[in-house]
């Protein structure tokens, strides 16, 4: 097993980027999981056990740099707690394969919106709803997807703090990131009391997540949406692609 973690490091590495940038990095390590042999719900248990660490690291980077405010967002990070809790419970006794016929469309969608839009930039922009509707909404239902399914989940919560609250998009990063170790950290609590997380595979893993993660959260300080807009829109179609095309073969 110890072979097996070793060679999934630089898959965590480059998720950790990725997830730090415009989320998806379990478009990376799900599938690696998958092919070196765990089943469903281990290879989604060791997932949040190898991407806590690196949605920590970013969230923890971003604070330092004063770019989360936590009292507002303190709602949020509340239900998106137990949304992914609730839902890490439910998709160990369900079959989320139905997820996978809406969410391709909805990421296209978003793609297109995030690359054609102009409030999606470095400004923010008019705030549409409040924070307590955006964490009873957004926040419990993107953290009840995130445990149930999972790909897709930063892209969901960066366009609503865009969307719906006016954020810029460094700034929807930062926050975005608060929330995904949120549901990361609720859905890995409730996998562990069931024994399905693989933990020597899941710490190697950590070690390449804590590296993608510190470099990817300081890219996207320094080049905002110049940077963060392309990955997010790449990653989108990607995890679209995938899953289309898992529909297709299935």
């Amino acid at each position: 097993m110890l072979d097996t973690a070793l060679w999934l490091l630089p898959v965590a590495l480059a998720a950790g980027f990725v997830d730090a940038v415009a989320g998806g990095g379990g478009l990376i390590t799900i599938p690696a999981l998958l092919w070196a042999g765990l089943g469903p719900v281990e290879a989604l248990a060791t997932n949040k056990a190898q991407a806590v660490f690196g949605s920590a690291t970013a969230t923890i980077h971003f604070i330092r740099r004063g770019a989360i405010a936590l009292r507002e967002t303190l709602p949020a990070v509340l239900l998106t707690f137990l949304g992914a809790a609730a839902g890490a419970v439910l998709v160990q006794h369900i079959d989320a394969a139905a997820l996978e016929h809406a969410i391709p469309l909805l990421l296209i969608g978003f793609a297109l919106y995030f690359w054609f839009s102009p409030r999606v930039s470095d400004i923010d922009s008019h705030q549409r709803i409040g924070h307590g509707a955006f964490a009873l909404t957004i926040g419990l239902g993107v953290g009840f997807y995130d445990g149930v399914f999972g790909p897709g989940t930063g892209t969901f919560f960066a366009i609503a703090y865009v969307s719906l609250l006016g954020y810029n998009l460094r700034r929807a990063t930062a926050h975005t990131k608060l929330l995904n170790f949120t549901s990361n950290l609720a859905a890995l609590l409730l996998f562990v009391s069931g024994g399905h997380v693989l933990w020597q595979i899941a710490l190697v893993m950590a070690g390449g997540q804590l590296v993608g993660a510190w470099i990817g959260a300081h890219l996207v300080l320094r080049h905002g949406a110049a940077l963060v807009r392309p990955i997010l829109v790449v990653v989108s179609i990607a995890i679209s692609a995938r899953l289309l095309w898992e529909q297709l073969l299935g």
